[in-house]
């Protein structure tokens, strides 16, 4: 067997803190071969992303390493900052979650390359301007000559992706180290990022250690796998072979816990399939319109002699009473732009926008704010969503007092109490306050202060993107069954198009402000008629290696059509 690039033997981090040392992780082994991809995976907490810092030492000063990390030979734990030094940025290279805050944001993207190329380079500044913008050249940057002076600011997500990417392969490195370097992309663009990876990877025989929570990035890329769980391998195996047979019961639950697009019943639970009567879904619409929007126009206003856009041009939509709505597209296709404004945050500056048959456009703010009580909205993040000076108790209980339902302090505590037994959690948490909870525990608050006012329609604006696969698989199932119990219709607004099969009834296609497709869920995302929903479909990744490779020479393919 051949020597591989990163040999990681038994290693172990610990953090000081004032009740002494704390461990994290527990003798993690791991190898990495030359020009492979190797996926390190689990859940939020594994250790994962430790592990993969601990690598060249990016760790807290109250941290420390015990165990080997070989480098091509030369073991890296003894080293410290001036040994690892050379190493970083060099031969190994790292790229992050969030472009926007590892980027710094008062340089350009150009002055910040030269910084990359100058560190390991001697060249003179015409040199340096030209190679900055070969290396956005070779990661894809639309326009790399304007692109070099823009600020990060001035770029999308995926655009600063692809200028972490640049600064990291300036020296051509060894090993590209990635951590979770997808998550806040939407398909398509994480579809591109992980090509691009895959690509360059190819052409400079670099090694990669991927950092991720999503089995369909793992199948798409990954030559091997290793499982963390609690700061522990649980299984470690080449990626076809863990998919097609994993051998820890953790990893079956992982694994089945990832909602499958073309397979979204298997996905379902049993609170689920308790849903179904005769073969119908419980959420079979009803004739009545809860939402209609009819030639709707919405507009944002300039500001500080910058121009306003129009964000959504004329369109028509419709959501019945009971049925849920999948809306879906690309980051700045307007989808979270009608959510707001089916939720009376944003005015709809042409057309119509009617609630259970009522006229929304145009009214005055007592009557937007009840409108509230009937329409509700849970966010993407809910630590962001949540007063952090509030208790849970509260959190819940106040939109029953904004509204004039419950004005006695002790009835408020008691419905807050009967919402959190609802939401499956122990009523005995009203006194808590939101950082005292899991991702997953504040999304259920979210929820439960959601159906709060009993509303006919809510809002769901990517409500389980920021959690992981199991904890998004558990709080999904506890909104279908309250979907079931409570009637209320939904627009689930997501970039997830496995979750919206396991959802909707409908989906409706957006793309830059027009609806480009809509129709029943089977037919949209099994038979769609669109090329842009093709694509769409095409880039979603699927937790299956062979299947993964099938969808990426048709990605390729409509890519090159």
């Amino acid at each position: 067997m051949n020597e591989p690039l990163l040999q990681v033997d038994g290693l172990s981090v610990e953090f000081q803190t004032p009740d002494g040392w704390r461990q994290v992780t527990y003798d993690v082994s791991f190898r990495v071969d030359r020009r492979k991809t190797l996926a390190l995976v689990g859940e939020s907490g594994s250790g994962k992303s430790v592990t993969a810092m601990s690598i060249l030492d990016l760790l807290p000063a109250n941290a420390r390493r015990t165990g080997r990390i070989l480098f091509d030979g030369v073991d890296l734990v003894p080293l410290r900052d001036k040994g690892l030094r050379p190493l970083r940025g060099s031969r190994i290279a790292t790229i992050f979650q969030e472009p926007m805050t590892a980027l710094n944001p008062v340089y350009t993207i150009g002055h910040q390359l030269a910084e990359a190329l100058t560190s390991h380079h001697d060249l003179d500044r015409k040199t340096v301007r030209d190679r900055a913008i070969q290396l956005l050249r070779d990661v894809h940057m639309p326009d790399p000559e304007e692109k070099v002076d823009h600020y990060p600011h001035q770029l999308s997500g995926g655009q600063r992706q692809r200028a972490m990417i640049a600064m990291a392969i300036s020296s051509e490195p060894d090993l590209l180290i990635a951590d979770e370097p997808t998550t806040a992309l939407d398909v398509t663009v994480q579809a591109e990022i992980l090509d691009l990876i895959s690509e360059i990877q190819e052409r400079m025989g670099m090694a990669v250690l991927i950092i991720t929570h999503d089995m369909g990035v793992v199948a798409d890329v990954a030559d091997d796998v290793v499982v963390m769980k609690d700061g522990r391998v649980v299984e470690g195996a080449p990626s076809a072979e863990l998919f097609r047979s994993p051998k820890e019961e953790y990893t079956r639950a992982l694994l089945a816990a990832v909602p499958h697009l073309g397979k979204a019943d298997d996905f379902l639970s049993a609170a689920r399939n308790k849903l179904r009567i005769d073969g119908v879904t419980a959420a079979t619409p009803l004739p009545e319109t809860v939402l209609r929007l009819q030639d709707a126009v919405i507009r944002y206003p300039g500001r500080w002699r910058r121009p306003g856009f129009q964000a959504i041009n004329g369109i028509d939509l419709e959501v019945a009473r009971g049925e849920i709505v999948g809306l879906v597209g690309e980051s700045g296709s307007g989808k979270s732009t009608i959510g707001k404004a089916a939720i009376g945050l944003l005015p709809v500056s042409e057309g119509v926008l009617e609630v259970r048959g009522e006229r929304i456009t145009g009214r005055p703010g007592r009557a937007l704010r009840q409108l509230r009580r009937h329409v509700t909205m849970v966010f993407q993040d809910p630590a962001s969503s949540l007063n952090p000076r509030r208790t849970i108790g509260q959190a819940i209980s106040d939109p029953l007092l904004w509204q004039g339902l419950v004005r006695d302090p002790r009835a408020r505590r008691k419905r807050a109490r009967e919402l959190l037994e609802q939401v499956q959690l122990n009523p005995d948490w009203c006194d808590r306050f939101p950082h005292e909870l899991s991702g997953g525990q504040r999304q259920r608050i979210g929820i439960a202060r959601a159906i709060a006012t009993d509303p006919v329609l809510m809002i769901a604006d990517e409500p389980t993107s920021a959690l992981d696969v199991s904890v998004q698989a558990q709080v999904l199932d506890l909104f279908l069954a309250l979907q079931r119990e409570l009637g209320f219709s939904c627009l689930f607004i997501s970039h997830d198009l496995s979750v919206v099969e396991t959802l909707s009834n409908r989906v409706v296609v957006l793309r830059h402000g027009d609806v480009i497709e809509e129709g029943p869920t089977e037919d949209v995302l099994h038979h769609p008629s669109d090329e842009y929903t093709r694509r769409l479909i095409a880039a979603a990744p699927v937790p299956d290696p062979e299947i993964q490779q099938v969808r990426r020479a048709e990605r390729l393919a409509l890519r090159r059509a």
